[in-house]
């Protein structure tokens, strides 16, 4: 089989990784792709942007599955546009993809189905959100209704950082738009947990948990990012745990799917928080998380291309998923000025001298055999061990040996 890879970070790089190891696939094409999976056995890369060109290399290449990464392409209707020129492709329709486009959407959509989620109001009158501010408890939470690359969520702590968060979204549009609309919900106390699953519309499939963490700094200070690493399994989701978010959240959101007749055949991500009332759900995402899929895929012993295959044939309930039995720590090592004003261009030292974790790169430039900055998250290391603290030690032990000036990672994965 050849298949295509749609997307250029880490989340990616692993995907395209862990397909290439299947034994049914003879090529994988990753558009863009970067500079680690150009590095990937049975990989290439292809530089194509427009929708329509990529549609057109694939029918060319006579491409056998196309596997959407990133949410963008998604919003695009990508999904829709392949299947209409008769190309297999997985990932949910665009339709479908508004769980994870539009905050509102989904809340409404949990709200139908009795998903366990925060109460919430939904604004796209800046004075009558700022209003509500006075009937509120603090701290609250502010979010973009639209897409926001991971930073459209505030805690706010007093009614003045909420009127300034709402002024940012609202009126200065810090967002291009995805911020005119918002939703203000309540905070809820607890840990945080994601749980990706994949359905093909008619049952659903969790993956191993994983805890991602958002913060720049140690400790979980300093600002949001787009992940700075991830251990898997969760040790904060047990048996209980995970058996009322299945109940109370899972198959409440398969209901709904079902119900409404979304097109949905993908990876659905769901970020909970598990308070002392059990979980909740935080938000959907369509597609696998970054730096999740760096984490969760490297424990996956079933083959991925089987499994999406099967799910494409809506024969997702005749898969068994196995797992390494073990855990895994991903770190990210993320460039100065990152998230903010990341600073590009300084050359990355130790590459080669990296053992027995995977690396999976997500803004790296290779110029003249040299490897250079070329993004906020510039790459991370996977580790997979018996259990966390061995998975800890040996990925930590690596990360000593790569050095860039400014280099940032937290010690607390």
């Amino acid at each position: 089989m050849k298949i295509l890879v749609l997307g250029s970070g880490g989340r990616e790089h692993a995907l395209s990784k862990k397909i290439a190891e299947s034994s049914l696939v003879t090529k994988v094409y990753v558009c863009p792709g970067n500079v680690g999976t150009l590095m990937e056995d049975k990989c290439q890369n292809i530089d194509l942007e427009d929708l329509d060109d990529i549609i057109n290399f694939a029918k060319s290449e006579e491409i056998d599955l196309v596997v959407v990464g990133p949410e963008k392409y998604l919003m695009l209707g990508a999904v829709d546009r392949f299947r209409e020129n008769g190309i297999k492709i997985f990932g949910p329709s665009k339709k479908a993809a508004l769980l994870e486009g539009s905050k509102a959407y989904a809340k409404e959509f949990m709200k139908r189905y009795g998903v366990k989620t925060a109460s919430y109001e939904v604004f796209d009158d800046f004075e009558e959100a700022k209003g509500y501010l006075d009937k509120v408890k603090y701290p609250v939470v502010i979010k973009a209704d639209g897409l926001a690359q991971g930073k459209g969520v505030v805690i706010c702590s007093s009614k003045d950082e909420a009127e300034d968060t709402l002024f940012s979204f609202m009126i200065q549009d810090l967002f291009k738009g995805s911020g005119k609309r918002v939703v203000i919900e309540e905070y809820l106390k607890g840990v945080e947990a994601s749980i990706i699953c994949i359905t093909d519309g008619k049952s659903i499939k969790p993956f191993v948990s994983a805890k991602d963490h958002k913060r720049l700094m140690d400790n979980d200070k300093g600002p949001n990012t787009g992940g700075m690493g991830v251990v898997a399994p969760n040790m904060y989701v047990t048996e209980d745990v995970f058996e009322k978010f299945k109940e109370d959240i899972m198959q409440k959101t398969l209901l709904g799917i079902r119900e409404e007749n979304l097109d949905y055949k993908g990876f659905i991500y769901f970020g909970i928080m598990i308070t002392e009332d059990g979980p909740y759900l935080l938000e959907y995402n369509v597609r696998f998380g970054d730096p999740e899929a760096q984490a969760i895929l490297p424990l996956l012993k079933s083959d991925l291309v089987e499994v999406i295959l099967k799910t494409l044939d809506g024969r997702l309930d005749e898969c068994e998923l196995e797992w390494i039995d073990g855990a895994s720590c991903n770190v990210v090592l993320s460039s100065r000025g990152y998230p903010l004003s990341p600073v590009l261009g300084d050359e990355i030292y130790g590459l080669e001298s990296i053992e027995d974790v995977d690396i999976f790169i997500s803004g790296v430039k290779l110029e003249g055999g040299r490897f250079y900055t070329n993004g906020g998250r510039v790459l991370s290391l996977t580790a997979v061990a018996d259990n966390l603290e061995l998975a800890r030690e040996k990925v930590y032990k690596e990360i000593k040996k790569i050095k860039f000036d400014g280099m940032h990672y937290r010690r607390d994965i």
